[in-house]
């Protein structure tokens, strides 16, 4: 199940909430993007809906949420939840900020992808989507 090569992994990068800080999100993107992924940014305010509806719309391999909010318990399991009622099993959510380490085991339980602190490496957020996606994804 390798990612089909003529077809770059397409990630959708959303900031949820009322949180108005998108520099990590922003810088995110763009590492992406340089790691030959093509990449959607929905920007500040997003609904868990709009990022679903928007996952669906693009067709995407994975969602990335960025949240320094504190609203991580809310979002997360709101936007897995909407994800799971449509089907999107094989469709990866990860994120990152300021998350406390219980929390975010909390958030795997519930099937929510590895969540990177502040300071993670880009290159290691690449390769975990790109591997991910690897055995995930059935292209």
């Amino acid at each position: 199940m390798q990612p089909d090569s003529s077809r770059p992994l397409r990630v959708l990068v959303a900031k949820v909430g009322l949180d108005g800080h998108d520099r990590g999100a922003r810088v995110i993107a763009t590492a992406l993007r340089d790691a030959g992924m093509e990449v959607i940014y929905t920007g500040l305010r997003q609904t868990p809906e709009m990022v679903v509806n928007a996952a669906l719309q693009e067709d995407v391999d994975a969602i990335g949420i960025s949240i320094l909010s504190g609203a991580h318990m809310t979002v997360f399991p709101k936007v897995i939840a909407l994800m799971k009622a449509r089907g999107m099993d094989d469709v990866l959510l990860t994120g990152g900020g300021i998350i406390p380490e219980m929390d975010r085991q909390e958030l795997q339980k519930l099937g929510v992808g590895n969540l990177f602190p502040p300071g993670t490496p880009t290159a290691e957020i690449a390769d975990y989507i790109k591997e991910w996606a690897r055995t995930h994804r059935d292209f």
